[in-house]
């Protein structure tokens, strides 16, 4: 595996100039070690997701299958998340950064983060929540790089203010646009997605002048675009708009190095813009995922479910969110089980899995490829025939 070359200007993160292309971090398990490994091998950021990992390691699944011991399976995950970076790093020989994606809304959140630190991750980045204490649970691993997934410059503010205090700047911001991504998204309601304010252009120019106010230095804090990149043409746009590199997800979840079962990969690929549709997660947040029998059905029954919302035990044992809508009985919330889901979803199982996309076409379309030849055509433009050649 050799690192890519390019002519645009490298994404530079502690130091490292690396691709400008970062693979987002997709769980339950379809961002693990192969995929993340195989991107960073390359030259870019690759991204584990921490979520339930243990489903990627048949031995912690025959100790926690049906166990409902929340801390034997919060233990197994965690030796799941450590066998999970160090075999990426192994792939990765060295190149690129191998970063860990850690929800801020799950219940382990801070464990995740220092296991990651502890397992030698390159880099840890949080979303779906304000990760505020993020400098303090990283303070004895300074040399791994600290990056906040943000929808918008208020969200973006509140962090630089916050850690600045505490004498440390982000390393690198994901910017996500709630209109375009996959999976769980900066909005608060479902009618807040398509808001103006989280556009592009928008945020990175009031970004850049909150830099200025700031007093930080442009090139200090690169700046990653994240939402429906899916062509050379947009990343260079991405580029001139001040981004220093863009983040994409279901691009990378459905090539062959992905970790998820290719029935997974499938549905992603093949699904039409009228399969694609927005709803209440279980996280409290919208999220944005293909409609599949299992979430056809749901959605059917969202607004009696809702109503009838009200605490009940964990379905799977663990309680892996912070706050979850079913267990707590949050009507606004979802009012199912996200956890096993997404992992019919990572096994490859149609009719009763969970499966997150995002809105915009696909590089190749239907086409499953590989990570080589994504990477290529994203910095380069080159057409599919051309990297066969």
């Amino acid at each position: 595996m050799t690192v890519l070359q390019t002519p645009l200007k490298p994404l530079v993160i502690k130091g490292k100039p690396l691709l400008p292309i970062v693979q987002g971090g997709m769980g339950v398990g379809v961002s693990a070690h192969r995929l993340a490994g195989s991107v960073a091998g390359l030259g870019g950021v690759g991204t584990i997701s921490s979520v339930d990992l243990r489903r990627h390691h048949a031995d912690l699944m025959e100790q926690t299958e049906k166990s409902r011991d929340k801390a034997r399976i919060d233990a197994a995950n965690l030796v799941a998340l450590d066998r999970e970076i160090r075999k990426a790093k192994e792939i990765a020989h060295g190149r690129g950064m191998v970063a860990v994606n850690i929800m801020r809304a799950v219940e382990q959140y801070a464990a995740h983060v220092r296991q990651a630190c502890d397992s030698g991750c390159d880099a840890v980045v949080v979303g779906a929540g304000l990760p505020l204490d993020l400098p303090e649970l990283t303070s004895a691993h300074p040399d791994v790089a600290l990056i906040p997934i943000l929808s918008d410059v208020r969200g973006i503010s509140l962090i630089l203010k916050k850690w600045m205090r505490r004498g440390r700047l982000p390393d690198a911001i994901v910017i996500e646009n709630p209109r375009h991504a996959a999976g769980h998204l900066g909005a608060a309601r479902i009618e807040d997605v398509n808001q103006p304010r989280f556009a592009f252009s928008v945020v990175l120019d009031e970004t850049l002048a909150l830099f200025k106010e700031l007093g930080i230095e442009s090139e200090r804090i690169p700046l990653i675009a994240a939402g429906g990149v899916n062509s050379h043409e947009q990343v260079r746009e991405l580029l001139s708009l001040g981004a220093s590199a863009v983040q994409l997800g279901t691009a990378f979840a459905v090539t062959e190095e992905g970790d998820a079962h290719i029935n997974f990969k499938k549905v992603l690929a093949e699904a039409k813009e009228e399969d694609i549709v927005t709803f209440m997660s279980v996280a409290g947040l919208p999220a944005r995922g293909v409609r599949t029998p299992w979430l056809e059905s749901y959605l059917e029954k969202e607004a009696k479910l809702q109503k009838k919302a009200g605490p009940k035990a964990c379905q799977v044992g663990f309680d892996c969110l912070h706050e979850c809508g079913l267990r707590d009985g949050i009507a606004r919330a979802g009012q199912f089980c996200i956890d096993a889901r997404l992992a019919f979803a990572l096994k490859g199982d149609v009719k009763r899995g969970l499966f997150f996309r995002g809105s915009e076409k696909l590089p190749f379309g239907s086409e499953i490829r590989s990570v080589r030849e994504l990477i290529a055509f994203l910095l380069n433009g080159l057409e599919p025939m051309a990297m066969a050649a």
